[in-house]
């Protein structure tokens, strides 16, 4: 890798179709880095993680094509980027066992990917007590220097900087040390009841969605009592914080005063949604349908990328083998 490159990883994993939350969060930012001369992108889908939730083989195919699709539909350039299936580079799963053996196993029972769930141990395996092992070696396997995160993912990132200093304290300097990258969309993006938007929560907005299910999504958003011509406290409203995200800082403005004034009613905000929706993304809904009818295609990218990521792979696993006496 180049001395003026600056190598960029992120993920997103293969549980159903990306979400508004995923696409304004994650994959629009990603592809925005893609786009820079000096930046070097690594671009993955995750479905070793998404195993933790999905035991069934149809769903997670699907899964996986759906999320490539969704980012193949906004402009992700193969050609320009390290596109991959995180399974396609078994290297990862190998670099996971190893960093696994340098965690202490009280530090890791205080992730928040196991402690948020910790009350419900018949709902746990044990993939999912080691998903930042696994997230830590997705991470180190590829010399990534910046991660795009949101905040909720600051603690990985530091336990796999904790990682890999242990391990250069007993073998030297190995690894990449990474650098997080936190932006204002990949902060918190809210779903239909206010909370997090997260498909296991079932609050998305599936922007690819047919328009039946999308209007029914945003006619599910959460709104306050207030009659039509009371002024509304769009400070707090659910959902005219989905709608400023997609919106045009000008119509954001226009909604505001709307809002303070008085005489619009939230099921016309909401209409206004879905047009806004429809026609903001409507090249996009294009493309990520013909991506799903086109497997093969989508297939022949995700190879290609993976035979790259595994060049990287293979220089950064035979530095850890060999410190490890292997």
């Amino acid at each position: 890798m180049s001395k003026n490159l600056k190598r960029i990883l992120t993920g997103i994993q293969s549980t159903g179709t990306p979400h508004l939350g995923n696409i304004l969060g994650a994959i629009i930012p990603a592809i925005n880095f893609s786009k820079q001369n000096n930046i070097e992108t690594f671009l993955f889908i995750a479905d070793f993680h998404s195993l933790t939730q999905i035991k069934d083989a149809h769903i997670m195919k699907e899964n996986t094509l759906h999320t490539a699709a969704a980012w193949l539909a906004f402009g992700l350039n193969p050609e320009k980027t390290i596109f991959y299936r995180q399974s396609d580079v078994p290297q990862v799963t190998e670099l996971a066992w190893y960093l696994s053996c340098f965690y202490p196993f009280s530090r890791l029972s205080l992730a928040h990917s196991f402690k948020d769930k910790k009350d419900r141990l018949d709902d746990i395996n044990s993939g999912l007590f080691n998903y930042p092992i696994l997230m830590a070696a997705d991470i180190l396997l590829y010399d990534a220097e910046i991660i795009p995160v949101g905040k909720d993912q600051l603690q990985h990132i530091e336990i796999t900087r904790n990682i890999a200093n242990r391990f250069h304290t007993l073998f030297g300097k190995t690894f990449i040390i990474p650098k997080d990258y936190l932006t204002e969309n990949t902060k918190l993006i809210t779903g239909t009841d206010g909370k997090k938007m997260s498909k296991s929560k079932n609050n998305i907005i599936n922007v690819f969605a047919d328009e039946k299910i999308l209007k029914k999504q945003i006619n599910s958003i959460t709104t306050s009592s207030n009659k039509i011509e009371e002024p509304k406290d769009w400070k707090n409203c659910n959902l005219f914080n989905i709608y400023k995200h997609i919106a045009s800082e000008n119509d954001s403005k226009k909604m505001k005063q709307l809002y303070e004034k008085g005489g619009v009613g939230f099921g016309n905000i909401k209409k206004e949604l879905i047009g806004l929706i429809l026609e903001k993304f409507s090249d996009e809904r294009k493309q990520f349908n013909y991506y799903v009818s086109n497997i093969a295609e989508v297939e022949k990218i995700l190879s290609k990328g993976s035979l790259k990521a595994q060049t990287t792979a293979n220089k950064v696993l035979g530095r850890v083998r060999k410190k490890l006496g292997y």
